[in-house]
């Protein structure tokens, strides 16, 4: 067998690629030491955060979920050198109890620190504490001292008398003794202990802290709120101070997922950290009594590592993706990597470092990799490609080994794959499942015999991995008139959807030489699309509805088509061609008609790949000659053709 890829051609159907694995199972394989060297596929992203962490620079991570943002702010925490850390530590200031004082020290040293001081402060009370132990125990023995004294000297009534005053007395003392004892150890926090809000005891490598969906205070630090705040009982306003991560990440690493999801004040509150290096605490609620109250500045020296999709950068306070520009670095993740040998042996590396990772499921033998590796290019939705949505592939293997696990064996097999794949389906999926059992137990979708005006479109519900393939049956009819001014489409059809039926009039129009709208006004129903329609990868069907009506030629029922349609009758490619043609399958469609630049898109298993017929299409003329029955309607076909 050659290392290079095999490829079985069936009129250009690449149905299945294997490029040889060098291992038995992913037992024999290793999973690398550093994290920056596990990141799969983003060599480019991993390139600069290499540079990021040399030179302190901050990054944008753009991209798709799960194509490892998060992974690469931890990695580039791990490459950051092992600098000093320290802990920062609030004092309480004698001149303005509202503005704690803010010291750092070593780290590990604010704990000796504290712990110090409160024995200091402990050391002023003892003498007093021991002077007034004593004073207790007389009190106690008091009372009966005075009744025997009392007793001999005036008899045993004025012994009565002064046992009562002395026991009365000794109660008075004892209460006093307590709030004596109290408010000591509330005066000796009060007046010396310091409090830690950074705490790096036995850190040995920057921080790092992941601030995802974290609200202002939690960010930013705060200044809890005091219920006993007045009568001098008040918690001593340097207590009452909380670090926020950006304090906490302090020589660290600081990520923030979906960072346009905070408020446009946070935003810029982050933006005043990122620029001084160090920021006061402050109260964030106007109505605590923290508002009042506002430490010394705070160091937050960080790297911020933000993250997020294409519409984060439309919704980033413009300043502060500046800041990131022009200190740092913007990155536009991969999601999808060649497949080569080289690539198909990472996708086994993922493998390895997520069975390691679980520590709850066995390995995974080669053919079990393979099948990964099959769904790798399924995920892509592109020829020659193997997806970088590492968080879906990673659940597949995870639900693998769970079903492995069940059944006490060694390794994980293809089968255990196959069967995970039906568990661990998507929503969409099964959605999808649940629309097209529905439409064909209520014969809504048709896969027999020969109807006028009625096909059957592909489209998919969801999108990137999650794509899930759905048949669309679609319906027209031409009536005398010319009455409306363009073709009338109905079934939740959004903007894109609307735009293309439009491109159909054009083809009728070069087909035969008339535009059918000044006399036939045209129908198209998308049947029960309750879920909506958008995009342009119906054209070609509901072209092939509206030709069908307006000539009376029967479409063949089991048939499915999917592909743009271009003003000139070029069939253009669509998205998530293998989900559709798996829909058709899984419908009991037999032929399937798809763009022919689409056709490598499709990789499915070879038993269902030898049980359809996938026909590649170029022109709109090649798919009316394929799904048409055009028995007594030759001269049409040729007219069309010729065209």
């Amino acid at each position: 067998m050659k290392q290079t890829d095999k490829l079985l051609n069936r009129a250009g159907y690449v149905f299945f690629m294997k490029g040889e694995l060098s291992f038995k199972t992913t037992a024999d394989l290793k999973v690398p030491k550093s994290l920056v060297e596990q990141v799969i596929g983003q060599e480019e992203a991993v390139n600069v955060i290499r540079k990021a962490a040399k030179q302190r620079r901050h990054v944008l991570l753009i991209g798709e979920p799960g194509t490892g943002k998060s992974m690469l702010g931890m990695a580039l925490a791990e490459l950051l050198p092992k600098e000093n850390l320290v802990d920062v530590v609030a004092f309480p200031n004698p001149n303005d109890e509202n503005q704690p004082m803010i010291r750092t020290v070593p780290a590990s040293k604010g704990r000796d620190l504290v712990n110090a001081s409160k024995f200091e402060s402990s050391g002023m009370f003892k003498h007093q504490n021991v002077i007034m132990f004593v004073l207790l125990i007389v009190a106690l023995i008091a009372p009966w001292w005075g009744f025997n004294y009392y007793s001999q000297v005036g008899g045993p009534l004025l012994g009565g008398i002064m046992f009562t005053a002395f026991f009365i007395g000794g109660l008075v003392f004892m209460v006093s003794f307590v709030i004596f004892v109290n408010l000591s150890k509330r005066m000796e926090t009060k007046t010396k202990s310091p409090k830690i809000i950074v705490d790096n005891f036995g850190g040995k490598q920057a921080p790092f802290f992941d601030a995802t969906g974290a609200h202002a205070g939690a960010l930013l630090g705060d200044v809890l709120h005091d219920p006993f705040q007045s009568g001098g009982l008040g918690t001593p306003a340097h207590e009452r101070v909380v670090a926020g991560m950006i304090h906490k990440a302090h020589l660290g690493v600081l990520f923030i997922d979906e960072i346009a999801t905070l408020q446009p004040s946070t935003q810029q509150e982050l933006l005043t950290a990122l620029q001084e290096g160090k920021y006061s605490i402050t109260g964030q609620s106007e109505r605590s009594a923290g508002a009042m109250v506002r430490t010394e500045p705070v160091p937050c020296n960080f790297i911020l590592v933000a993250a997020g999709n294409v519409d984060t950068v439309k919704h980033m306070h413009p300043a502060l993706r500046s800041r990131i520009r022009g200190y740092g670095y913007e990155i536009y993740m991969k999601d999808t990597m060649v497949d080569s040998p080289e690539n198909r042996q990472k996708i086994a590396q993922l493998v390895v470092q997520e069975v390691t990772k679980d520590k709850k499921i066995p390995h995974f033998d080669r053919e079990a990799v393979e099948a990964i590796i099959t769904e790798a290019r399924k995920m892509a939705n592109r020829k020659g490609h193997l997806t970088l949505r590492m968080r879906e592939i990673g659940g597949l293997v995870r639900a693998a080994g769970d079903l492995a696990t069940e059944q006490g064996k060694k390794f994980v097999g293809k089968e255990d794959v196959k069967r995970a794949l039906l568990i661990a389906r998507t929503l969409e999926q099964q959605i999808a499942d649940k629309l097209i059992e529905h439409r064909k137990e209520y014969e809504v979708i048709i896969t027999k015999g020969e109807k006028v005006g009625r096909v059957n479109g592909l489209a998919v519900i969801g999108g990137e991995v999650a794509y899930s393939g759905i048949i669309l049956p679609i319906e027209a009819e031409v009536t005398p008139g010319g009455e409306e001014k363009s073709i009338i489409a109905t079934g939740k059809l959004g903007e894109i959807a609307k735009e293309a039926i439009k491109n159909v009039s054009a083809i009728i129009k070069k087909y035969f030489g008339e535009d059918i709208r000044k006399k036939h006004d045209i129908y198209v129903q998308f049947l029960q699309t309750y879920e909506g329609v958008e995009g342009d990868s119906a054209s070609i069907a509901v072209a092939t509805a509206i030709i069908s009506a307006l000539k009376g030629i029967p479409i063949k029922q089991d048939y499915a088509m999917t592909g743009s349609l271009s003003v000139r009758g070029e069939v253009l490619p669509v998205g998530g061609v293998s989900s559709k043609v798996e829909a058709a399958y899984e419908a009991g469609i037999k032929n399937v008609i798809v763009p022919s630049t689409n056709l490598k898109d499709v990789i499915m298993d070879k038993a269902k790949r030898d049980e359809i017929r996938i026909i590649p299409v170029e022109k709109i003329s090649e798919v009316l000659k394929e799904a048409l029955d055009w028995k007594g309607n030759e001269k049409i076909l040729k007219k069309i053709v010729a065209a």
